[in-house]
């Protein structure tokens, strides 16, 4: 596929996670995706993910990740994001704060037949623990 069929499935995928459409992260995600940097308890596949981030809204009912920096080429999309959103639901066993968060962080996706395979990634999960007050900072 093209860099600019792999940027458009990437973008599908940033649009079902922040408009809670969840199940739309199907038709992006292979069958046999398999995630290098996953949340504890996490298995390969798409239905996982859809697991991780109905769990991640139910926390930041308002979650919204922005692409600040991409680039991307006929196999990979890479790209730095902000996420934010507002504490309202149970967190690593934080109970809701009502506090906002701002975090970063990294993801490079490998596409094969327009569908991610393979994801690479880091968010700095420290940075909300610290900020909802789970963690001292």
């Amino acid at each position: 596929m093209s860099r600019e069929q792999n940027i458009r499935a990437q973008e599908s995928f940033g649009d079902a996670v922040n408009g809670g459409k969840l199940d739309a992260i199907k038709t992006v995600v292979a069958a046999k995706f398999v995630d290098h940097d996953p949340a504890p308890d996490q298995a390969p596949g798409p239905e996982e993910l859809i697991n991780f981030f109905t769990e991640l809204r139910r926390a930041f009912p308002d979650l919204n990740i922005c692409v600040e920096y991409l680039v991307a080429d006929d196999h990979n999309v890479c790209f730095a994001y902000t996420i934010t959103g507002t504490h309202n639901g149970p967190f690593h066993g934080a109970q809701a704060t009502g506090k906002k968060i701002k975090a970063r962080g990294m993801q490079i996706g490998r596409f094969e037949g327009g569908k991610m395979v393979e994801r690479w990634g880091s968010s700095d999960q420290l940075g909300i623990l610290q900020q909802i007050g789970k963690l001292p900072s």
